[in-house]
């Protein structure tokens, strides 16, 4: 009886001591397994003017430059991560990624998914078409005709469905843009934000322009879901705009009329 006893006991003390472990699994801080392990890994696409490559193979932008200045607030590297935009929920549950920071506008499924930071950039999501075209578009009503290009997973990709407009989804907002540059769709859907710097005079697309607003919306960093991160971006975003460096980054990529005062 004695022994039934003590084999009780040290299978509720195992159980406990379980129950103690994956506890303090879910509740670690994600602020302390970024500092031990000394990197920060952000996932990205090509995305001008918020993360894409200079002549020499860097990764700059605006979101690039912040995530640096925050990465060496936490005493780390920063690793820059391309990801495939449909699967970036999965990449930070899997830990792939520590960070989604990539021009994301902050949708219901992406702030139920994710753990996210405030609103930090004011975007839309625009129709661009070429430019001798252009005068034919004032309103969504007058484009529902055209053939779309969009990138899949994102919020061009959600205004098209709300609109019912005819569309193909592809890998990324730099692909659509070429689509319609190739005469392959008659339009595309991107970031406002994206099409000031991608088309239009002075830039590789000079014969394409951005015509109308469908939505309007606003950029978020996705940490995973609970994580103090968010809280600590948050902090550090508040410091950058209040010495100023952060206005200072923006006017670089000139995005500084769609900065969000932290």
């Amino acid at each position: 009886m004695k022994k039934r006893i003590i084999a009780a006991l040290a299978i509720v003390g195992l159980t406990m001591g379980l129950v103690a472990c994956g506890s303090s699994s879910t509740s670690a801080s994600d602020v302390d397994y970024i500092k031990n392990k000394g990197t920060l890994v952000v996932g990205i696409t090509d995305f001008a003017p918020m993360d894409y490559k200079d002549d020499a193979g860097n990764w700059i932008g605006f979101d690039a430059d912040m995530a640096v200045k925050v990465a060496e607030s936490l005493g780390v590297e920063v690793k820059f991560v391309e990801i495939d935009w449909d699967n970036k929920i999965l990449e930070l549950d899997n830990k792939s990624i520590d960070v989604v920071w990539n021009g994301m506008t902050l949708t219901d499924e992406v702030t139920n998914s994710m753990g996210c930071t405030k609103a930090y950039l004011n975007n839309a999501q625009v129709v661009v078409v070429p430019s001798s075209e252009a005068s034919k578009y004032t309103d969504a009503a007058s484009v529902s005709a055209l053939s779309f290009a969009v990138e899949s997973g994102s919020a061009g990709e959600a205004a098209a469905k709300d609109n019912g407009y005819s569309y193909t989804s592809l890998t990324s907002q730099a692909d659509a843009v070429m689509e319609v540059d190739a005469g392959t769709s008659q339009a595309c859907i991107i970031d406002l934000l994206m099409a000031g710097a991608m088309v239009g005079e002075g830039t590789s697309y000079a014969d394409l322009t951005h015509t109308v607003e469908l939505t309007k919306e606003e950029y978020g960093i996705g940490c995973r879901k609970g994580s103090d991160l968010a809280a600590y971006i948050n902090d550090q975003l508040a410091a950058f705009y209040k010495d100023g460096s952060m206005q200072d980054i923006a006017k670089k990529y000139g995005v500084q009329d769609a900065l969000i005062a932290q």
